[in-house]
């Protein structure tokens, strides 16, 4: 447990040194709430219709920004990677009396912490300031949402990060991912609207799974049969990247 706190406090002394890194991974969400979903909301008056309900595009955005929060968070401690590789203290970390698993977990126990800080400013803001419903008897699940979300694709990032050497290549990698990722899921527009291959490629999709599923939790939208399979998905995914993600780990060391 000692170990576990000790990576933790040094993700916060990182996070603490830099207003840029605190900026992006609490307000970001905030601003890709107002400038996409509010932008649309008055685009789209109709709304959207999904799951036999029609929803404010802003509403129905809401779980996108929590998702993409998540992926945004996982996507900034998994390249610290490289910086870490770059100065040598990556290695020497590695030295210490831990093992694989306490160093990946302590990493993650921190972010998931931040993640969690991050969305109920966000949801706040939905509440409070654009009217957003919320289901707040499904709070709970809200929450367990972004914690194995956030975990899922840190894992699933740090798997990547510690097997690409050059941080060039990794960028050009993530990026590329990202974007199928993102267009190519439940985040931005509902799956009842994409074009037959592009529907089947979504429901695939990781980031649809964990969309879907904040998605129900927030404003109760969502099949529930189907978000059961969508989360318990999601939850293998989760398992086996922290799997990759520790094996990867232990032979970058040894080698």
């Amino acid at each position: 447990m000692n170990m576990i706190l000790a990576v933790m406090y040094r993700e916060f002394r990182i996070r603490a040194t830099g207003f840029v890194w605190i900026f992006f991974d609490l307000v970001m969400p905030l601003v890709y709430l107002s400038l996409f979903g509010v932008g649309l909301d008055k685009a789209m008056a109709a709304g959207v219709a999904t799951e036999g309900a029609r929803l404010s595009y802003q509403t129905f955005f809401l779980a996108g920004v929590l998702s993409m929060a998540c992926f945004g968070i996982a996507i900034n401690t998994s390249y610290g990677f490289f910086v870490d590789r770059d100065n040598g203290i990556f290695y020497e970390f590695l030295t210490y009396p831990m093992t694989r698993g306490q160093f990946l977990i302590g990493k993650i126990v921190f972010n998931c912490l931040l993640a969690l800080v991050q969305s109920v400013i966000t949801i706040s803001f939905s509440v409070l300031l654009l009217e957003i419903p919320m289901q707040w008897h499904l709070t709970g699940l809200t929450l367990i949402g972004i914690i194995v979300g956030t975990a899922g694709w840190f894992f699933f990032l740090s798997m990547l990060a510690l097997r690409i050497r050059r941080s060039d290549v990794y960028n050009t990698v993530l990026n590329i991912a990202y974007f199928v990722l993102m267009f190519a899921s439940s985040m931005f527009y509902p799956l009842d609207s994409m074009p037959r291959w592009l529907h089947t490629l979504s429901l695939l999709n990781p980031l649809t799974w964990h969309t879907d599923g904040l998605r129900y939790a927030t404003i109760g939208v969502g099949n529930v049969e189907t978000i059961m399979i969508e989360a318990a998905a999601f939850g293998v995914f989760c398992l086996i990247s922290f799997w990759l993600a520790v094996r990867t780990l232990y032979n970058v060391v040894v080698k």
